[in-house]
């Protein structure tokens, strides 16, 4: 009786742990400030994706949903690729990343993004804001970059018009980023501003100036 406990215990661990790979269609796609469209990229469709020109900020909810699906815990991978917009102007980074725990209508998520175009400069303070976390609305970069500064931010190599494998790992108030597939995070974030127990969507996040493009997006659910 007790093994077949322990193998019953085992299976739904196992089941609960399984990656889904999310299929990135209309249908199954809600947008936000965002213009979506799907592209051919050496033969594979992928998802192209550009924030609403009209929206000025930073760190704003410029989004592509996952529509009906609820993520508290868990990985987040996906691969992606950015491009700077022919109007960019010279401080464009080529922003985007991912959203998590989005509430039902986006006004607030946590997320973690990139900005490509500085990850092999010679400038090293500008290397060093490779990767950016921020919650939405009140913990954008430029709020957490004052008040804490460096911890919010981190390195990893990385460069525009490349694909860039991204893995969130998120439990409870904290998550890590892994960059193409590294053994070590190159950010931790202990202190997640929305707290461990909030929970909501997944989504491709874009910044201003840029073109956005995503594939293989995986989801494991705790």
């Amino acid at each position: 009786m007790r093994n077949l406990i322990l193998l019953s215990v085992s299976i739904c661990l196992s089941a609960s742990l399984f990656a889904q790979n999310i299929k990135m269609s209309k249908e199954n796609l809600e947008t936000n400030q965002v213009y979506l469209s799907f592209v051919k990229m050496e033969g594979e469709e992928v998802v192209k994706v550009e924030a609403d020109t009209a929206i000025k900020g930073t760190d704003e909810a410029t989004i592509v949903k996952i529509k009906d699906f609820d993520f508290k815990n868990g990985t987040i991978e996906v691969k992606v690729l950015s491009r700077l917009m022919k109007n960019a102007p010279a401080f464009a980074r080529g922003f985007i990343g991912l959203a998590f725990r989005i509430g039902e209508k986006n006004e607030k998520f946590e997320s973690i993004y990139i900005r490509p175009t500085n990850g092999r400069t010679d400038d090293q303070i500008r290397r060093n804001h490779s990767i950016q976390y921020f919650a939405f609305p009140d913990f954008r970069f430029d709020k957490l970059r004052k008040t804490d500064p460096e911890k919010y931010e981190s390195y990893a190599d990385m460069g525009l018009n490349e694909w860039i494998t991204m893995r969130i790992e998120v439990e409870g108030q904290k998550a890590k980023l892994f960059v193409n597939n590294a053994k070590q995070p190159s950010l931790i974030v202990n202190d997640l501003k929305l707290g461990g127990n909030s929970s909501g969507s997944i989504g491709l996040w874009v910044g201003n100036w840029t073109e956005g493009y995503f594939k293989d997006l995986k989801i494991i659910r705790k």
